[in-house]
């Protein structure tokens, strides 16, 4: 029997479906109009579309929209050449259902190596993710860091806003990484690839905040010598990031209701509308319906920039995030060159033990602070900020034990597996004082 070789194999079309249908990675070709023309059959299970009945179409028209997101190479006409890329997306399934892929991407050439399309592979890894949440393996998502099962919470709520645009608002303390959080949402939407444009409204004077959010026109205000665009329109299919936006004053608050609903405005002194298609994330360290009950924000602004609200824990509810992101500023440090001996046990206790007002902020502040003193060595206590060795000096002296607060201590028995002596050395107490506290109450053990 004469052997047959691969080229003869593969050069037969239905050899070849056969062979990219028994992949379990979903795979998509389109060409360089981005008419679909292969779908296999894990691509039809983890998209919910059939082939049959996508085959020929745009690739944007069939999925009902960009496939890739604001990460499709094709959103603004036929590139020139297409390198490989990878990139993890978050996609909407046929009934709607939001699925995180790993995909990779690369061009298809023709015989002149000029480019003729796209052939995509993908894999679902929200299952993996769901795991790994499970399990606690999951230590970051999209550049924030922490694993406290509060921020497990606000990755999910992170990916579960990637398949829509509606508007969110971002709450907590300062220094806890709002626009970290912003820009993470910006980042997994369809709108990824677009600008991110931060604005802090507090920091700019009534006048000038309108006119920055905006934009105006040539001889709009004195001062105003050319035509200026405006961050509505810089941010123009992207992101536009309210920081501080309960300080807005009323007055620009009105036209910002009317650029949110609309999707249009007029920069000062211009009579000409500007249409744009924008998501729009706010946050503020305030609470936003007290500061609409004082008469400050307005109501119907209030409802519409809080469509989704996020809340994010100050550091001192998460405590045991500390030396993951105590360990990340100091990574960060040796990438720049410094060299660290890294953190000491007492060191690590009185950070675990400080409440940290200022936050993740103040953390890292703390660190950088800790590199300098240290001068390569291991930090120790002594090397920390004023702040840290007043705390240390303060609690070290007589009187009642440390308090323990509920959710540290139940976090702490369920990664310890219910040893109390591990849990006691992880919350930086000893064995007695846990005893003491777990018979105070009894229903937490």
């Amino acid at each position: 029997m004469p052997d047959i070789k691969l080229e003869q194999i593969l050069a037969d079309k239905k050899n070849l479906e056969r062979i990219l249908d028994n992949l379990t990675e979903g795979i998509l070709a389109h060409d360089m109009n981005r008419r679909i023309f292969f779908l296999n059959k894990a691509a039809e299970k983890i998209t919910g579309y059939q082939r049959d009945e996508i085959l020929g179409m745009d690739c944007h028209e069939a999925f009902g929209g960009p496939f890739c997101g604001g990460k499709c190479a094709f959103l603004e006409g036929q590139p020139p050449y297409l390198d490989h890329r990878y990139y993890p997306l978050n996609i909407l399934t046929r009934k709607r259902n939001p699925r995180r892929i790993e995909m990779s991407v690369t061009g298809i050439k023709d015989n002149g190596q000029r480019l003729a399309g796209v052939i995509a592979s993908f894999r679902d890894v929200s299952d993996l993710i769901a795991l790994q949440e499970e399990l606690g393996d999951v230590k970051g998502f999209s550049g924030i860091i922490g694993q406290d099962p509060k921020m497990l919470q606000i990755y999910r709520q992170i990916q579960d806003l990637s398949g829509n645009d509606y508007p969110v608002c971002i709450t907590g303390e300062t220094g806890t990484g709002k626009e970290l959080v912003a820009a993470a949402i910006h980042s997994e939407s369809r709108l990824g690839r677009g600008p991110f444009v931060p604005v802090n409204c507090a920091a700019l004077p009534e006048g000038i905040l309108e006119s920055e959010l905006f934009g105006h026109v040539k001889g709009a205000f004195t001062g105003a010598v050319r035509d200026k665009k405006g961050r509505f329109e810089l941010a123009k299919n992207g992101t536009l990031f309210l920081d501080e936006v309960a300080d807005m004053p009323k007055s620009v608050q009105a036209k910002l209701l009317r650029a949110i609903q609309e999707r249009r405005f007029e920069p000062l002194g211009s009579e000409k509308t500007v249409s744009v298609d924008i998501r729009l994330i706010s946050a503020t360290n305030r609470d936003l319906k007290r500061e609409m009950k004082k008469g400050n924000l307005r109501d119907d602004l209030y409802y519409r920039i809080n469509v989704v609200p996020i809340h994010l824990p100050p550091l001192k509810e998460r405590k045991e995030d500390i030396p993951l992101l105590a360990e990340h500023f100091l990574n960060e440090a040796r990438k720049e060159g410094r060299e660290t001996g890294g953190l000491s046990k007492e060191t690590l206790a009185v950070m675990k033990d400080y409440p940290w007002p200022g936050n993740v902020r103040e953390l890292q502040s703390a660190i950088r602070f800790a590199l300098v003193k240290s001068k390569g060595r291991i930090i120790q206590p002594e090397d920390l900020p004023l702040e840290l060795k007043q705390w240390k000096n303060e609690r070290s002296t007589p009187g009642p034990p440390r308090k323990l607060d509920l959710e540290s201590v139940r976090i702490a028995l369920a990664r310890s597996g219910g040893n109390k002596a591990k849990a006691a050395r992880t919350l930086g107490v000893g064995r007695a004082t846990l005893y003491r506290f777990l018979a105070d109450f009894p229903d937490v053990s």
